[in-house]
């Protein structure tokens, strides 16, 4: 594990053994996998100190060395900050989870709208006193609920894009579909594409992005013909899970858009546990999201033992 110190605008890292030997280019662009343009601005702007002196970015470190970053300056958090309750799953100075409710856009879809996750973390950060940008890492749609990751600086956002794009950081969904699934485990690979006919469907088309949807079956509940599954995603597609489901004959229950009947205000989709590689720690994080609202449609679970 890598120790972390925080001093006003810097971050202090501790050398550990194992990176002995390393440039700072090295741990920067290959141990943290940061864009190169943004490691030739932070080179440029003399953002890393090396035992309080500027760093030689080429130069072996040692364990034991005193890196620091300028990782916390202020910057327009890029939303209108907003206030709203918020329900915090996981926070330090890099990263931020929260328990998004149902009802709730994740990011604003024009730059006047307050009322979305983004609008609330942003005015979260600036109550404690944290002016910066905001970004999320990945979306849920407005009602689906469970954890997003929010990275509170840029490097952050940067590493954590690339994990995710590499597949490390790994979501787990729970859902209630119609009907009983017939396989216990099985993955759906349909590719998904725009839906011509409707302006917010999305549907199985060949001309479509690959998709890649892993499931397992929980429970079945023969009363209300519905099953319980857990769903882990390769890909991030927009209504991956929606899509995927109602196209092997089990929409979601309460998705009236793919197919599923009104027996619950929405669809019975909750991501109940986010697993992140942290960016600087070298140690998981693992996030387990209760469920906040409607209690009908997930109650009696126990979010905690997926």
């Amino acid at each position: 594990m890598v120790k972390l110190k925080r001093f006003g605008e810097w971050c202090e890292i501790e050398v550990p053994a194992h990176w002995e030997g390393y440039s700072i280019e090295y741990i920067v662009r290959s141990l943290w996998g940061a864009p190169k343009k943004q490691t030739h601005n932070m080179r440029m702007k003399k953002q890393v100190l090396s035992n309080d002196e500027p760093a030689n970015w080429t130069k072996p470190v040692h364990a034991g060395d005193k890196l620091k970053f300028q990782f916390f300056e202020d910057e327009d958090p890029g939303v209108i900050p907003s206030y709203y309750e918020i329900d915090v799953l996981f926070e330090d100075d890099h990263m931020l989870v929260l328990n998004k409710p149902a009802g709730m856009d994740t990011h604003p879809n024009s730059p006047d709208q307050t009322n979305t996750l983004a609008n609330a973390a942003a005015f979260y950060m600036q109550m404690h006193g944290e002016y910066r940008g905001i970004k999320h890492i990945h979306r849920l749609d407005r009602d689906t609920t469970g954890a997003i990751l929010f990275a509170k600086h840029a490097l952050a956002g940067a590493i954590l894009d690339k994990e995710l794009e590499e597949r490390r950081i790994k979501r787990t969904y729970l859902a209630l579909v119609h009907g009983k699934i017939l396989k216990n485990k099985g993955t759906i690979r349909e590719p998904i594409g725009r839906d011509r006919h409707h302006p917010t469907r999305r549907r199985v088309s060949p001309g479509g992005q690959p998709a890649s949807t892993n499931y397992e079956l929980i429970e079945y509940y023969p009363k209300q013909n519905l099953s319980l599954i857990k769903c882990r995603l390769d890909t991030g597609r927009t209504h991956q899970i929606r899509v995927h489901l109602s196209h092997i004959g089990h929409p979601l229950a309460g998705d009236t858009l793919y197919g599923g009947k009104p027996v619950f205000a929405r669809q019975a989709l909750h991501a109940v546990k986010l697993e992140i590689p942290h960016p600087f720690l070298e140690e998981p994080i693992v996030c387990h999201a209760p469920f906040l609202d409607d209690p009908g449609i997930f109650k009696g679970i126990d979010p905690y033992r997926f």
